[in-house]
């Protein structure tokens, strides 16, 4: 009997893990299928496939996860469209400036957002989207982003924001993360140099001068310390001029002009911010609102005691119908 209670158990463990296996299992495929929905707009999807992509250390160091590609119709249109997801917001912010057409412009769907003559491009959260054929609206990508698996809306970096505007030519940012996206984007400097391994990240951009194009990179590291560090390394290299501002190391490398190289590194500045964390009050923190659930929860434990004192007087006037009444005679002692 004892033999036959443990294999029974033995056989309800097995059962329990294949269950919970077969369901993880099913979570991860309509995870890994499910970036488009069969509906967008107006529009239904016919057709969806996965994408092949090129540069795949590129993606990896970026943090790929999926990318899905999806054809729509309607009685009247037509489009393709991209979905990719990324580890994070800075792998999509990456993506993003790396993927978007050279010539589209700003687009007022969101800050990460371009358009060109038949589509837009936009980054949300940790996916990418591109549309082809078709500019979707802000309802219909409100839709799209409420469904979206595995979002990650964590903040993006601040340090694009310190890349100089002023003859940057357009779409030429670059996000560098590790050595496989600096040695696509800046094949002449050495992944040691870079000190990736330090925490390091960089912005590159492209600039317009008289004399030819200028390429100017902004590397951001921890601490003040390893960046002065890191800008004395930078000046080893031939042909650069270097500048540390806060833990920022600007470099342009082989200038053209170095009047205007020396221009652009000025423009380069870091203002540190400190943000305090303020505490925003809650309903709990009202005393007017303790006082009112005090009233309240008296008012329940009175309506209670009412109904259960009504119901006794009911249950004992209901039994005094039909069970005599005692009677002591205590008269008769005396």
């Amino acid at each position: 009997m004892r033999q036959r209670q443990e294999i029974q158990e033995m056989l309800r463990c097995v059962t329990e893990k294949v269950f919970w296996a077969g369901i993880t299992t099913g979570w991860l495929v309509w995870a890994q299928s499910s970036l488009w929905p069969d509906q967008f707009g107006g529009f239904a999807k016919v057709a969806s496939r996965a994408v092949v992509l090129s540069d795949q250390s590129v993606w990896e160091e970026y943090g790929f996860q999926q990318a899905e590609e999806a054809d729509y119709k309607s009685p009247a249109a037509s489009f393709r469209a991209r979905a990719y997801r990324l580890k994070d917001p800075t792998g999509a912010l990456a993506a993003f400036q790396w993927l978007r057409p050279a010539r589209s412009q700003p687009s007022k769907l969101g800050s990460l957002a371009v358009e060109s003559a038949d589509g837009v491009m936009l980054a949300y959260g940790n996916y990418l989207f591109d549309f082809r054929g078709y500019k979707p609206e802000v309802p219909e990508l409100e839709a799209l982003f409420d469904r979206l698996p595995r979002l990650d809306q964590s903040a993006i970096p601040t340090l694009p924001d310190y890349l100089p505007t002023r003859d940057l030519i357009a779409n030429s940012e670059r996000y560098v993360i590790g050595p496989e996206s600096l040695a696509k984007f800046a094949p002449g400097v050495p992944p040691s140099l870079a000190a990736f391994h330090l925490g390091a990240e960089a912005q590159l951009g492209r600039y317009r001068t008289p004399k030819g194009e200028m390429r100017l990179a902004i590397f951001s590291y921890p601490t003040p310390q390893l960046a002065r560090e890191r800008a004395e390394a930078f000046r080893s290299l031939a042909g650069t001029m270097v500048k540390r501002a806060g833990p920022l190391v600007a470099v342009v490398f082989s200038p053209p002009d170095a009047d205007a190289a020396e221009r652009l590194l000025a423009s380069v500045r870091y203002e540190a911010s400190v943000s305090l964390s303020q505490y925003v009050p809650t309903r709990k923190d009202l005393w007017w609102d303790l006082i009112l659930n005090i009233f309240i929860l008296i008012g329940i434990l009175l309506l209670f005691c009412a109904i259960g004192g009504l119901a006794v007087a009911g249950l004992r006037v209901r039994r005094s119908g039909r069970e005599p009444m005692i009677m002591l005679h205590l008269e008769d002692r005396r």
